[in-house]
């Protein structure tokens, strides 16, 4: 069984190789290669974390591959970790995690007990988040999301533009340096909010099916299969993300989900949070006092487009994308709801407030709403005392 293991984790280290071009976040992780830390990469399927970590293993010195969604192991993953450990290997290199049955008591045997530093990958958020307080001072958490704008403009076009940092995004001065440097990159935008985003895009024009067999597996194995919902409660999601999918972006709450699927709140929140550990979709908090604060719901990037086409859901693709592409950066983001419900600006992100739209947007929503700084945010791109592209949220550099 051994042979035949190694025989893989050689065919890995070969295939590492084949990649010349590392995600922007790979020096994060490969930095620790060598040392005795256990570092997970949890993010969707797709985004290259398979490939990261064959990069990996081609880079390093006494480090092994295992694939647990491909290889059986006989004598089980802790025995096989302390038998590859005692032949010499270091860096043991575990790829979708989450497939394996109890892989958090295994992990935390392994971390007492070997001499080995572990960097495992898991396409599902769901199994850790249960033991993320046991894990927590064992497994350091990465999380590994689709490529920012920026990132797949550099897979695209083999360009690497210069991130743009948050305090430029408000300086209208400092905005309109910035996009002379990188407005040629605009003309991908279109194609970037149409699901270019995931690395598996790659070369491939036909790719939307694709995403429907993700949500899919997602469904049907890490809930389903996996015990965190029943068949019935599985129908019910399905359902409810073609609400949200086919419905704009103001206004989808639990409640309303709850409303029109006939479903309980306390049902329609447990959904969100499932399939939010899934990342299928993202919930946005509210700021504010004397606030409705339930979160309103928005879909990860391009799911929507399972559900309508994409000029019949650009407005709300526009938010899906900002949201995730600002939390992407390392910033948090709230949006605004007021006391009587009046009409305020989307979202806050620090001192500023921000509005999304087309380029026909007006600062009507601003009126009599104080903020330090008020920016909209276009599609296609304008720049003027308020204006920015919107695809500079895309270029963000980290805090």
């Amino acid at each position: 069984m051994l042979s035949e293991l190694l025989e893989l984790s050689s065919r890995a280290k070969e295939e590492g190789t084949a990649y010349a071009k590392k995600r922007f976040m790979y020096p994060q992780v490969s930095r620790h290669l060598g040392e005795r830390v256990f570092l997970a990469l949890v993010g969707p399927r797709g985004v290259g974390k398979t490939i990261m970590l064959k990069q990996l293993h081609s880079e390093a010195d006494a480090s092994f591959y295992l694939s647990l969604d491909t290889e059986k192991l006989e004598k089980g993953l802790f025995e096989t970790a302390k038998e590859l450990s005692d032949k010499g290997v270091k860096t043991l290199l575990i790829d979708e995690a989450h497939h394996y049955p109890g892989v958090d008591r295994e992990l935390k045997k392994m971390h007492d007990f070997l001499p080995l530093g572990v960097v495992l990958t898991s396409s599902s958020a769901l199994s850790l988040h249960e033991s993320a307080f046991d894990l927590s001072r064992r497994v350091r958490l990465i999380h590994t999301p689709p490529f920012s704008f920026r990132e797949f403009v550099f897979f695209e076009k083999s360009e690497n533009l210069p991130p743009l940092p948050f305090a430029a995004l408000l300086s209208r001065d400092e905005s309109r340096k910035y996009y002379g440097r990188v407005i040629h990159a605009e003309r991908l935008f279109d194609s970037y909010l149409q699901g270019r985003n995931y690395a598996f895009t790659i070369g491939k024009t036909d790719f939307i099916p694709l995403f429907r067999n993700i949500l899919e597996t997602i469904i049907n194995n890490d809930l389903l299969l996996a015990g965190r919902a029943s068949p019935e409660e599985a129908l019910e999601m399905k359902k409810m993300l073609e609400f949200i999918g086919k419905s704009p972006a103001e206004g989808i709450s639990y409640s309303a989900v709850a409303r029109n699927l006939g479903i309980t709140k306390y049902k329609s929140e447990k959904y969100a949070a499932l399939l939010e550990d899934a990342f299928v979709l993202k919930r946005v908090f509210a700021k504010g006092s004397n606030v409705n604060k339930e979160p309103k719901i928005l879909l990860s990037l391009p799911y929507r487009l399972l559900y309508k086409a994409y000029d019949d859901c650009v407005g709300a693709l526009r938010e899906d994308f900002f949201v995730e592409a600002v939390n992407g950066a390392g910033y948090d983001v709230n949006y605004l709801k007021s006391k009587r419900g009046e009409k305020t600006p989307d979202y806050v992100c620090g001192s500023a407030v921000f509005e999304i739209g087309g380029a026909g947007k007006t600062p009507a929503q601003f009126k009599g709403f104080a903020a330090k700084e008020k920016i909209i945010l276009t599609h296609p791109g304008a720049l003027d005392k308020l204006k920015r592209p919107l695809f500079f949220a895309g270029m963000l550099g980290n805090p």
